[in-house]
């Protein structure tokens, strides 16, 4: 919201400049991007006018120009404008004025005759982008009158970067009284009085649910002065708060929301067709809109219609066949109030942003709908005449927001500022906000006004009280809180553990978007589509993802097409499942490993990872949890990783994740050079920690015995490894797995697992026959599970 100083100053006597206000709305809440001057520096510039024009002895494209700058002898003044006339009023630069641009005014001989000062253009006085000639200036104005104060120069521009909660502040009107709470000064806004009808004329309105519009104002304004051209001040006014004049009426329009909050709308009178209609889209109808664009329709879009259809987007964008344009006599102009619930996302859905819509999704004052058609007619009226109807509304009354009382407690207000505001301070700032007030107990009851609908909470309350009151004004002071031992569960290892183990296994931790593009979203889920966002802020972000290895796939693409050799992301986040008609949220850890196996060295051969490298790193988190044993990975296909290199992940008998490649066909869509490594697991389950149990140190000595088993090639070595646990019972302290042999010593199909099994007792040294008993229970539980013969 871009505010005028000039303008509020119409509202509120502040007494203080540009940067004091800043600075004051910044306390009070509303917090100010910027504050900016009209315009430059125009000291020494003054309204000139030129008497006479005469040709330049030794120029054909110069004029010798006698200018009268209101302080005796006319200046002689050399110009090259071609519009320059005698009897007209230009902007005069005196002698030792400094242009915008830097260039300072001196007395100077230009083609041999003397020049004392420069007519100016809009562009050299930092006015406009480009000119055509010098400035023309009104012949009202006074000759000799500083520049600054002839075209009301002399202004700031105040932009207040607006919360969307405070929707009452998108108005000279909200800023003004809110200013005027904080400094405890009253406000003094113009009345608006009611504009006379001179006409019965009235145009048939019809809501089909109040719901939608509870309450609907137009009026009939007929015999508009074609000619009529929007005055300076208000053109001033509406660029000032960045808004393109377009066309009087419209312009009175666009004036109002930004004076008083209420959007509002003109329909060319002559182009509609009946009366008015409040209705939802139906199907199959289309609207082109002022800016051109043609929209296809539905029901969940309010519109306003006549008898031949949609004729505007309501609370968005009126239609471009009755839009008000230069031949317009005859208007109808509408003043609505519409749900925010019937407006909010429509506009982003076509990519549309209008300060209409901006206004109504967030709410605007559901009892200003009369006042800003009354205040737009007066204007219209003094600017384009006209014959005006009398005001027509429809109002649904229990549609309409109703503001309850909200309660409260000086003791909560007390504990949460840390201060103590007094009673009759607080109940001042409620009233000087145009609040309702009422005492209740040891607190207040307080009805907030029609245009705050971001009061509903005791909180919301207490926020007002603190920074009207001022938050200068509350002492720092220290805080006691009672102080509690955080909890420290063994049973789950903490995610910060997990992080911290692949960022030593040179792993980054990434945090991409909860939501994805539907279609990549479902490539990864195997053609399951995730949950629709209803508002969506953009249509490549429109569902709720599934996986997280969307995210993490665009990231790790990212950073490969920067040069970056070697890339592995992990991440901990929610994913969102469709469970039996519910979305489910679950805790993953998901990972993605690209290019490069290790950092470039002289003493590492260059390579890719695979899906081994990151088992290992998958192990290194498994052992966190105490209980590694108990995770396996067997071979198994899963829609978004690449078959016969992909893996699901249990733990006893759980499903608790995936590993592998990405698919061959979204290497492609994402176009990675080579396809890299994907893992996501559960954090619950995987995360879940062995409880640790005491043992003794043994003090009696290791045994060691060695085994190759030859099995059939297919046969997994994580199979064999838990087969051997089983078998071998408690002597077994340790279990390695150190070669892997298929060649021409073995059969066609097989393959010989070397395995290193270290037995040890607590209570006594192991004997010859302890061990071989071990031996063979586990070479006969191998032989019977896996066909497996011993290697010699």
């Amino acid at each position: 919201m871009k505010v005028s100083t000039n303008w509020l100053s119409e509202w509120l006597d502040t007494g203080l400049d540009a940067t004091a206000i800043a600075e004051k709305l910044t306390g009070l809440g509303l917090e100010v991007d910027d504050v900016s001057p009209v315009a430059a520096s125009l000291d020494d510039i003054v309204v000139g006018q030129v008497l006479t024009v005469e040709p330049h002895p030794n120029a054909d494209r110069l004029s010798l120009c006698a200018v009268d700058v209101g302080n005796g002898e006319p200046l002689r003044i050399v110009c090259g404008a071609a519009n320059v006339k005698a009897g007209g009023r230009y902007p005069t630069a005196l002698v030792g004025a400094r242009l915008p641009g830097g260039l300072k005014i001196k007395r100077s001989k230009i083609r041999g005759e003397q020049s004392h000062g420069m007519l100016c253009s809009s562009f050299e006085l930092a006015l406009a982008e480009t000119a055509e000639g010098i400035m023309e200036l009104d012949e009202g104005l006074r000759v000799g009158e500083p520049i600054v104060t002839a075209l009301n120069l002399d202004d700031s521009v105040i932009d207040v970067d607006l919360t969307p909660n405070r929707a009452d502040c998108f108005s000279m009107l909200g800023i003004a009284r809110d200013l005027s709470a904080g400094l405890g000064q009253a406000l003094t806004p113009a009345p608006v009085l009611p504009v006379l009808p001179a006409a019965e004329e009235i145009l048939p309105v019809e809501m089909e649910d109040g719901a939608d519009c509870p309450r609907f104002a137009g009026r009939v304004v007929r015999d508009l002065n074609p000619a009529a051209e929007t005055p300076d001040w208000l053109r001033d006014r509406l660029q000032r708060a960045g808004v393109r004049p377009i066309h009087p009426i419209v312009d009175v329009t666009n004036y109002v929301m930004l004076e008083l909050g209420q959007p509002m709308h003109a329909y060319d009178l002559d182009q509609l067709q009946g009366g008015i209609s409040v209705r939802r889209a139906r199907a199959g109808e289309s609207l082109t809109t002022l800016d051109g664009e043609s929209l296809e329709l539905d029901a969940s879009l309010l519109v306003i219609a006549d008898a031949s259809g949609p004729v505007g987007l309501a609370g968005i964008m009126g239609g471009e066949a009755t839009g008000v344009s230069e031949a317009s006599r005859h208007v109808y102009l509408e003043s609505a109030f519409f749900s925010p619930s019937v407006v909010a996302g429509r506009a982003r859905r076509f990519g549309l942003h209008t300060d209409a819509s901006m206004r109504f999704e967030r709410g605007v004052d559901p009892s200003g709908q009369v006042r800003a058609l009354e205040r737009a007619t007066a204007l219209i009226q003094e600017i384009a005449g006209g014959r005006v109807g009398p005001v027509s509304e429809a109002v649904h009354a229990e549609h309409l927001p109703k503001r309850e009382p909200v309660t409260l407690r000086a003791s909560r207000l007390e504990s949460l500022l840390g201060t103590v505001v007094p009673m009759a301070d607080v109940k001042d700032i409620f009233e000087r906000l145009g609040m309702q007030v009422k005492a209740v107990g040891e607190g207040w009851a307080v009805t907030p006004p029609a245009a705050r609908f971001d009061i509903e909470q005791e909180v919301d309350l207490i926020e007002e009280v603190a920074r009207i009151h001022g938050y200068d004004e509350i002492p720092e002071s220290p805080t006691l809180i009672p102080m509690a031992l955080g909890r420290v569960s063994e049973d789950q290892v903490p995610l910060s553990r997990v992080a911290v183990t692949l960022v030593e296994r040179g792993y980054t931790e990434a945090v991409t978007w909860s939501f994805g593009e539907p279609e990549l979203d479902a490539l990864f889920a195997g053609g399951e589509s995730g949950l629709p966002l209803a508002n969506p802020i953009s249509s490549a972000l429109g569902v709720m993802r599934q996986s997280l290895w969307p995210g993490l796939s665009e990231a790790a693409r990212s950073n490969l097409a920067r040069q970056q050799p070697r890339v592995r992301l992990f991440e901990t986040g929610v994913r969102f499942v469709r469970q039996d008609n519910e979305c489910k949220e679950q805790l993953v850890i998901a990972g993605i490993a690209a290019g490069n196996l290790a950092p470039e060295q002289w003493d590492w051969p260059a390579g890719a990872s695979d899906v081994f490298d990151i088992k290992a790193d998958l192990a290194a988190l498994f052992a966190l949890t105490g209980g590694e044993a108990e995770f396996s990975m067997t071979a198994a296909e899963h829609p978004a990783l690449r078959p016969g290199r992909s893996a699901k992940v249990l733990r006893g008998d759980q499903v608790v994740g995936w590993l592998g490649e990405m698919h061959p066909e979204l290497v492609q869509r994402l176009e990675f050079a080579a396809a890299p490594v994907l893992f996501e697991l559960e954090a619950t389950p995987v995360l879940a920690a062995s409880l640790p149990d005491y043992a003794a140190v043994s003090r009696f000595p290791r045994v060691r015995r060695d085994l190759a088993a030859v099995v059939a090639e297919e046969v997994p070595a994580g199979e064999l490894l838990a087969a051997v646990r089983e078998a071998a019972g408690p002597l077994l302290r340790d279990l390695n797995l150190f070669d892997i042999y298929a060649g021409d010593k073995v059969e066609n199909g097989s393959k010989s697992v070397a395995l290193g099994l270290i037995l040890q007792d607590t209570s006594r040294t192991l004997t010859d026959a302890d061990v071989d008993a071990v031996m063979r229970d586990v070479i006969g539980r191998l032989g019977r599970d896996f066909d497996a013969t011993i290697r010699e």
